[in-house]
């Protein structure tokens, strides 16, 4: 019999990952948590003894080189995805790195190689890959179920102005765009099974803070087109829909699915008054659960990850052209 679970440690006391991330991994089949690191001790100490997790650590480098830890999960800002991936794969560690991977494509080609010459397994943290919602909306666009699809249409918004936000720092990888426009633009890829041949778009900055505060892209696929809109200061809003010649599928809450209900999603053919609109419900689930989960197995089995580094990839080269499109106001091919 394989050995039953993978031996995590946590890179950093980042929110997302003791609020949200690490406890839905503790509750996973497949995978244990022994380990969490900060560069305050007693901090990391604090929050091991919070998360019921055995070891802490006061450095990075102490959990990455303990021989115990055989998976490294890491949400550090955006600006050190790089840095602590690379040094972990280094190690020998599997990782699974908070989206965006990286903030500069080579980057990603520079771990490629690495990954491959330390044969672990590497990925990208977006959950919503994984979560039962998006399997059936693929599912059913594959099979036809729309008709042909040719449009998407995406929109991600928050209102944060805290200078102090790790979001709002620009020299850290802050910004609509990097935050949470990566998320329309993985889920078009997702979806349609290719990648963008040109990109345009129409970027506006905070004056103060310099990130993107708003931004509307039109992705332009060999099959079809996607445009969004993302923002870091407007009324909090999530919705994709996609546009099939015969029938639409809109998806309720996309990308922060709930834990403690169930998600929907809705198809109609087409009635204005909604009279032929078409209900479907998934059971509740965490997407965190459910990617750790996915994750761990590629690893006992020998299998793929959920959002390879060539993915990822795919994903940092379409918003780098994003940003091209911003500054040169012109189509951008990729």
């Amino acid at each position: 019999m394989g050995k039953a679970k993978v031996k995590w440690g946590v890179l950093s006391t980042a929110k997302i990952g003791i609020e949200k991330v690490v406890p839905a991994m503790q509750k996973g089949a497949h995978m244990e948590i022994i380990g969490i690191a900060s560069r305050d001790k007693i901090k990391a100490r604090k929050v091991a003894k919070t998360l019921g997790i055995p070891k802490y650590y006061d450095s990075y480098n102490a959990l990455i080189s303990d021989p115990e830890v055989e998976a490294i999960y890491n949400p550090l800002p955006n600006h050190l995805h790089y840095e602590w991936t690379k040094e972990a794969i280094q190690h020998g560690k599997h990782v699974l790195c908070e989206k965006p991977l990286t903030l500069k494509s080579h980057e990603i080609r520079e771990l490629m190689i690495l990954r491959d010459a330390k044969n672990v397994k590497v990925g990208e943290a977006f959950m919503v890959r994984t979560h039962p919602q998006w399997i059936d909306v693929a599912a059913r666009i594959n099979r036809g179920e729309l008709g042909k699809l040719r449009a998407i249409h995406g929109f991600f918004s928050y209102y944060k102005t805290d200078p102090e936000n790790i979001r709002n720092i620009f020299d850290y990888g802050g910004g609509a765009m990097w935050d949470i426009g990566c998320y329309p633009v993985h889920i078009a890829r997702f979806i349609l099974g290719e990648e963008p041949q040109k990109v345009l778009a129409l970027v506006d900055r905070d004056p103060e803070l310099k990130i993107d505060r708003l931004a509307s892209v039109l992705l332009d696929f060999p099959s079809g087109q996607c445009n969004f809109t993302v923002s870091t200061q407007l009324v909090p809003h999530q919705s994709m829909i996609f546009y099939g010649e015969q029938k639409k599928i809109e998806v309720d809450i996309p990308f922060n699915a709930p834990n403690d209900r169930k998600c929907k999603l809705f198809i109609d053919g087409g009635d204005l008054y909604g009279l032929d609109k078409e209900e479907i419900s998934f059971d509740v689930c965490d997407q965190y659960t459910v990617q750790g989960e996915e994750f761990s197995n590629a690893i006992l089995r020998d299998g793929e990850v959920p959002v390879s580094l060539e993915n990822a990839l795919g994903n940092v080269a379409a918003i780098e052209a994003i940003f091209e499109s911003e500054r040169t106001g012109n189509w951008v091919e990729l």
